[in-house]
């Protein structure tokens, strides 16, 4: 492949660049007007903002009803109830999951997303159904994007006889992650729980990712528990705490000695930044080391059908959550969906310096905070160093 050339552009709104690409990474990163002219041109920047592409950390795809008329929601107020009406919307649904799970890919690349680490159902009720499924649509989207897929006993791995072996199924057909949720509040054993994840971690050479709904002292008590495992198998750096909702329910220093050892483990804490329920304090868990990243959960699913799959609308969300108006902030708040999602997910060549994957969106904005707030959909999205996206529109087949 012949080398091509972004012209014009300014990282993270730096002073402008011309950027060099060759074989899908970036090369060289010259001043303005520095590549010579006669190298093919992918993009005339014109003075735009350059960014990494955006990190999708946290999301259901098997789940979504993306792409099919609307539904009105049935969802009951409680886990259960929302885990119960689930299996009664997708049992009979006509819609296939491809149909539903590929637009909205699509469409999340094309609003700059090419990272992503989507959780799998795995339960007796579906089987692998939902596995095999996304196996399929990860090869058919793999020349655009990078897909991880956790392995999720939603419906509890100990309450539900048979959850352990689909699971060492599933991760046998190739599932990245080691997925959990909820050991006491789901599974009532939260050793045992703990225990059976781990165990298949380390048999299988994975890492975990564990929904943690359950709150106050039970939930704090179980990231502790979480922390004394990943030392003791040697996990560090290869374990994300989805939701953590119990970490809100304290005064942020009482936390410190905590997020000083989840740091010290390189344990990732993945929220959504919900408005309804207590949420980790970003801000004090960054300051002490602890990497924070950030998903969209559901995305128009039979649990809300709220979602749109927009990652820099989801930094927004994080920013209004927290009251957080200042620069500095707001440029937090990016972070967390990028850098943040990119070690969370063990991502190697990312970024903007030379050597990284040319993996990379363009919109008009004068800086991070800008593009936080405005949220542009005049997007170009470049994967692995051509175009597949422009204006909110997919373009790679």
């Amino acid at each position: 492949m012949p080398s091509t050339v972004i012209r014009n552009v300014r990282p993270l709104g730096r002073e402008a660049v011309d950027v060099v690409l060759d074989s899908g990474k970036v090369s060289a990163l010259l001043p303005a007007g520095g590549a010579p002219a006669e190298m093919s041109t992918l993009v005339d920047g014109q003075g735009q903002l350059l960014l990494p592409a955006l990190v999708e950390s946290h999301v259901h795809f098997d789940k979504s009803l993306w792409a099919t008329p609307w539904r009105p929601n049935s969802a009951g107020p409680t886990r259960n109830h929302r885990i119960t009406n689930e299996h009664t919307v997708l049992k009979d649904f006509k819609v296939p999951m491809a149909e539903r799970a590929g637009p909205l890919i699509e469409h999340c690349i094309a609003r700059g997303s090419l990272y992503f680490r989507s959780h799998l159902d795995v339960q007796t009720v579906w089987g692998i159904q939902h596995v095999e499924a996304m196996l399929a649509l990860r090869e058919k989207y793999k020349h655009l994007i990078e897909l991880q897929l956790v392995a999720f006993p939603q419906g509890g791995l100990l309450i539900a006889p048979g959850t352990h072996a689909l699971m060492e199924q599933a991760l046998e057909l190739g599932c990245d992650v080691v997925g959990g949720i909820d050991p006491a509040g789901i599974d009532l054993d939260p050793i045992r729980h703990l225990e059976q994840i781990f165990a298949l971690a380390v048999k299988y050479g994975r890492g975990i990712d564990i929904h943690l709904h359950d709150l106050g002292e039970m939930g704090r008590w179980e990231v502790e528990r979480i922390a004394d495992m990943t030392e003791a198998m040697g996990l560090q750096g290869q374990v994300v705490i989805s939701h953590a909702y119990s970490l809100g329910a304290f005064p942020p220093a009482d936390l410190c000695a905590l997020a000083d050892r989840l740091a010290a483990l390189r344990i990732s804490i993945m929220t959504c930044a919900p408005p309804h329920v207590t949420v980790p304090p970003v801000a004090m868990l960054r300051s002490r080391g602890v990497n924070v990243c950030s998903g969209s959960d559901g995305i128009r699913d039979a649990w809300s059908p709220m979602g749109n799959g927009d990652m820099l609308e989801r930094a927004m969300l994080m920013a209004l959550r927290f009251n957080w108006g200042k620069d500095e902030d707001l440029a937090a708040a990016f972070d967390v969906v990028s850098q943040g999602g990119a070690r969370a997910l063990g991502i190697a060549d990312y970024g903007l310096d030379v050597g990284c994957q040319a993996n990379l969106v363009l919109l008009p904005a004068e800086n991070l905070p800008e593009a936080v707030v405005n949220r542009s959909q005049q997007r170009t999205v470049i994967s692995r160093g051509r175009v597949v996206a422009r204006d909110g529109v997919f373009l790679a087949g």
